[in-house]
């Protein structure tokens, strides 16, 4: 770290982790997410004309899920130095954004002649491919890292 007249700290790590493909890819998923908490779930239809929204956070059991995936998401987003450890986030967090979608569709299937869904309810799966996308680049830039070390290694040995 440099110390001049006004103390600036080095933030050469975090602005190299907004260089990667994959950490734009899991800051949108965390937005999309993270969105959620603030948007309806559906609408119910009265017999009378009337409407009743209901959100993401009136319902326990989402709510708690969407903390969770809230949670992987930016885990997975601000472990960019350990990248295995990323990618399995990354992984855990689109399986459980998978299971989340199936788990709405039950719902819209069940309830489609009495509510009208939110467009958010396709936000999951969004999410979830974002997160594979994330996972499949963190995975080749430690196979892109492994090389290196490996042909360095090799260059080091002749020598």
């Amino acid at each position: 770290m440099e110390f001049s007249y006004f103390w600036t700290p080095n933030y050469k790590n975090e602005l190299n982790m907004w260089q990667r493909i994959q950490t734009l890819y899991l800051a949108i998923a965390s937005v999309l997410v993270g969105s959620m908490f603030f948007c309806r779930f559906a609408t119910i239809l009265g017999p009378e004309g009337e409407s009743v929204d209901i959100m993401y956070y009136e319902k326990l059991p989402f709510l708690l899920f969407l903390i969770s995936l809230f949670s992987a998401n930016v885990i997975a987003l601000f472990t960019f130095k350990s990248r295995m450890l990323q990618m399995r986030v990354s992984v855990l967090a689109a399986l459980l954004l998978l299971g989340f979608q199936v788990w709405l569709g039950l719902d819209f299937f069940r309830h489609r002649n009495e509510m009208v869904f939110s467009f958010t309810a396709v936000f999951p799966i969004v999410a979830a491919i974002l997160d594979v996308l994330a996972a499949r680049n963190i995975f080749l830039d430690e196979a892109m890292v492994q090389s290196a070390s490996r042909l360095r290694s090799s260059r080091k040995k002749r020598k």
